[in-house]
């Protein structure tokens, strides 16, 4: 049975002496298998990872805030003795020392994994502009996983590791939090030194943080963040005054109406109202602000000069090797050139000016509330309109480094499709601590809410063959504390086929096309921990995967599909209704 990873659970048995990382770490290399969802750029062998377990052997567990807690990095930082590729093969060096974050966690007891994809040179917030691949959504592999910082939040999300690291310069360590239905905490530029970390825009990156919940994230804030002398935009902690997410009463900021955009994603719209309803059960004072600041300052991000900082980062490299870099990062770089010095100097004066107004909206409230991203897209859609969708994503995130904020990801229900939906809580910079306290609150304030973080909360998913109760792979969710809610059919417009060339319990479940006559199915809804969730789906062979099965009574939940391609030359078996059924006329 895998282990739960979330940090204080993994702690606790550390303790107790019950537990072991090489057991937990064995177990993580045993899930990653071939790495379908493109998490990993590299995974450090068996043979590495013990030398950073054995500098734990005579330590004492209690003394080390991370002992034996597992994590990634995303590769554009630096681990000493791995590549580091930010996402291009050609760019690769290796480091021979760690980045100054990755060293202070390693420091206090943490075990690298490996490195993580990204969409190149930090450059995306939708994961797919990688030569490793697109990194695949943990819920639904059709759909992007957000970036740049892509596989950093997969890797968390399908139980891998416990906390990962990526950076955020516009956007890419709340994104993918969002779309993967984790915490994540874009901490006041400054805060985690990026002394080891390549570039993207040197005077706005920050290094983020991926957590099942915000205790986790606390953690790994806390240890992670110091002045580093030798990082030039390493800043000193400041106090952060009126702790606002402790408070009974606080006022929270919400775009206008008119200046609220969901991309047509009318999900997402209720979703977000449901967030605005539950900040005023905790005592917030909802106050309409005007927004147009921030859209103002985000748009200077990728259509001012900033573009400019972008170039400068590998300025050397782009020109002597532009062949080799993927064709959107590329051209986004490249516009880079039409930019004068004069230019620079304009967009500074004109980010002044917003920041002067964006300080008249501070003035009225104490923290903002905001969509993380307004919608999400298919792989597909993404690739064949990167420009334009990309910047959709960024429509609530851009501003964030450029106005100095702090920011906190975090869960905020499903949609129909079975897809994650994230708020993003905002701050000045300094109110990071105010920030944690509040997303806690938030997350814990329902027991609904609760289900939706991954540390604590629940997954329901159908299955419709051999794990059903009683057959033989259905230990693998009771061993994982499953329990059956519900005995129930399909919608009335899938087939179920016997599939060849495997095992006798492979059933393969697919919807139907339009105007093709289907049936309903017989499954059984099952109800698992959602930390769990990664580990199950991370052991179901091709041509099966989860995807999003809708009941016979319209609820929609994450169940059994099978791919088109391998039901060509299967049996359909529609007619039985089911899978038990198939098999009593086998056994008959």
């Amino acid at each position: 049975m895998s282990q739960p990873l979330a940090i204080a659970a993994l702690r606790q048995q550390y303790l107790a002496g019950s537990l072991q990382p090489l057991v937990v770490v064995q177990d993580i290399l045993a899930r990653i298998g071939d790495d379908p969802h493109h998490v990993w750029i590299y995974r450090l062998p068996l043979d590495e990872i013990r030398r950073y377990i054995d500098a734990l052997q005579d330590k004492d567990p209690a003394e080390l805030p991370l002992y034996g807690i597992p994590f990634a990095i995303k590769d554009n930082i630096d681990l000493a003795g791995a590549p580091t590729t930010a996402g291009c093969p050609d760019y690769a060096y290796h480091p021979q020392r760690h980045a100054t974050v990755v060293r202070q966690l390693i420091n206090v007891g943490a075990i690298p994994i490996g490195k993580t994809n990204l969409d190149q040179f930090a450059t995306g917030l939708n994961g797919s502009r990688s030569p490793y691949g697109a990194c695949r959504n943990a819920f639904d592999p059709q759909y992007i996983s957000g970036g740049s910082s892509s596989g950093s939040a997969v890797a968390v999300a399908l139980g891998l590791v416990s906390f990962s690291l990526g950076t955020d310069t516009a956007g890419s360590g709340r994104v993918p939090a969002a779309f993967n239905n984790l915490v994540g905490v874009k901490p006041t530029r400054g805060w985690l030194s990026t002394r080891g970390v390549v570039p993207a825009c040197r005077s706005l990156d920050c290094v983020s943080i991926f957590a099942l919940n915000t205790a986790d994230a606390s953690t790994v804030l806390s240890v992670a963040t110091a002045l580093d002398e030798q990082d030039a935009y390493s800043r000193q902690v400041l106090a952060h005054g009126f702790d606002f997410g402790c408070a009974k009463h606080f006022r929270f900021g919400v775009p206008r109406a008119d200046q609220l955009q969901f991309f047509g994603n009318q999900d997402a719209a209720a979703l977000f109202h449901k967030s605005v309803v539950a900040m005023e059960a905790l005592g917030g004072q909802k106050v309409e602000i005007d927004f147009l600041p921030f859209l103002m300052s985000a748009r200077l991000l990728y259509e001012g000069p900033w573009v400019a900082e972008r170039y400068a980062a590998i300025r050397e490299f782009f020109e002597s090797k532009q062949n080799v870099i993927h064709p959107v990062v590329r051209e986004i770089i490249a516009g880079a050139k039409k930019f004068s010095a004069a230019d620079t100097f304009d967009g500074m004066y004109k980010l002044e000016a917003l920041r002067k107004e964006a300080a008249l909206v501070w003035e009225k409230i104490d923290c903002l509330l905001t969509p993380t991203a307004g919608t999400i897209y298919r792989i597909a859609e993404m690739e064949a309109d990167p420009i334009k969708l990309n910047a959709n994503l960024g429509y609530y995130t851009n501003f964030m480094n450029l106005l100095d904020c702090a920011a906190i990801a975090v869960p905020a229900g499903f949609q129909s499709n079975g897809l994650p939906f994230g708020i993003t809580l905002v701050a000045p910079a300094h109110q990071d601590i105010p920030l944690l306290h509040l997303a806690e609150k938030l997350l814990n304030s329902t027991a609904e809410a609760a289900q939706q973080t991954l540390a604590a909360g629940r997954i329901r998913v159908a299955v419709c063959g051999a794990h059903l109760e009683g057959l033989p792979l259905n230990h693998q969710l009771t061993s994982r504390g499953g329990h059956l809610v519900a005995s129930t059919q399909s919608a009335a417009d899938y087939k179920l086929y016997a599939l060849s060339g495997g095992p006798p319990y492979r059933p393969g479940m697919v919807r139907v096309g339009k105007g093709e006559m289907g049936s309903a199915i017989e499954v059984e809804v099952w109800e698992m921990a959602a930390r769990e969730f990664g580990s199950f789906v991370a052991g179901i062979p091709a041509p099966l995967g989860i995807g999003v099965i809708t009941l016979t009574n319209g609820d929609k939940v994450q169940g059994f599909v099978c791919e088109h391609y391998a039901v060509a030359e299967a049996e359909d078996i529609t007619h039985f209704g089911g899978w038990r059924a198939y098999l009593a006329s086998k056994a008959g």
